[in-house]
């Protein structure tokens, strides 16, 4: 789909680095937190189609490759004017067919919910929104800062937990936030990490082997971040959402997460906390 494709007046096409101020203006009308910092990291590492009325933006979509056999599908966004037109259809329809048979996941608002079925999603989890001003947190002592040596380790854990290749994404993380991680001995066995987002910073994705790790893991990295806006989205069945209450970030809102095509995740346990919207990369 490198053509462009009429839908009345609308057309579709490449998303290209000039529409990144538009798209940045589309999603602040539409109430979300990303700066054209955020825009410009996800687009960094996809593909995708715009929605033009003439020059402007009217529609986005994104495609993130993890490796050749998943893939995120995110920042899909319909200018409130242009709604009711199908046009949210026709750009998840468009950024599917550059995943190619890719397995898709994404999270779902309950108003997309019926059209992402439609399109062949099934939901996995609900993942509950959780941020504010942090509160004082007493930091674990089985958590620390790792340096950019351990990153190989981290991508090999990620990729046995998440069953796909982030290396491209935790490659960005490294240069653009930090990683936190536990050890058993000189072995990394969960990790976190943390950036800046929106008003504030977001942490995720975090990769532990139980709930107890991934409680430490955020603890650890909201230790340092009292007084500071910060963002966590946290699959519901963790159970961790009275203590991100209790460290001073309420509940938001929930969405959910959503697959198509063959789930392929490997069997390590593991609890793995996804960054809205795209699994850690919005």
């Amino acid at each position: 789909m490198d053509e462009l494709m009429q839908t009345e007046s609308i057309v579709l096409a490449p998303f290209e680095a000039h529409h990144l101020d538009d798209a940045v203006a589309l999603s602040r009308a539409a109430g979300w937190a990303h700066r054209r910092e955020d825009w410009e990291m996800i687009w960094s590492l996809s593909e995708g189609r715009v929605a033009l009325a003439g020059d402007r933006v009217v529609g986005t979509a994104l495609m993130t490759p993890f490796g050749d056999t998943c893939s995120a599908i995110n920042m899909i966004i319909v200018d409130e004017s242009q709604r009711g037109r199908g046009l949210g259809r026709k750009l998840t329809t468009a950024v599917l067919e550059l995943a190619g048979d890719r397995q898709c996941r994404l999270t779902a608002t309950s108003d997309g919910l019926p059209l992402y079925e439609k399109l062949g999603f099934v939901a996995t989890d609900q993942i509950v929104r959780h941020q504010g001003i942090v509160n004082r947190v007493n930091a674990p002592e089985n958590a620390e800062w790792v340096e950019p040596d351990a990153l190989p380790a981290i991508k090999a854990l990620d990729r046995a937990a998440f069953g796909a290749s982030r290396d491209a994404l935790n490659d960005v993380l490294e240069k653009q936030g930090r990683f936190a991680a536990i050890r058993n001995d000189d072995r990394i066995v969960a990790f976190a990490s943390t950036r800046l987002f929106g008003k504030g910073e977001v942490v995720g994705p975090v990769v532990a082997e139980n709930v107890e790790q991934a409680r430490d893991l955020l603890a650890f990295i909201l230790s340092g971040k009292e007084g500071h806006f910060v963002r966590i989205d946290i699959p519901e069945q963790t159970g961790l959402s009275s203590q991100l209450e209790d460290w001073g970030m309420p509940q938001e809102g929930e969405v959910v997460a959503m697959v198509r095509g063959a789930v392929g995740r490997s069997q390590t346990p593991a609890v793995q906390t996804f960054c809205l919207a795209s699994q850690a990369i919005g």
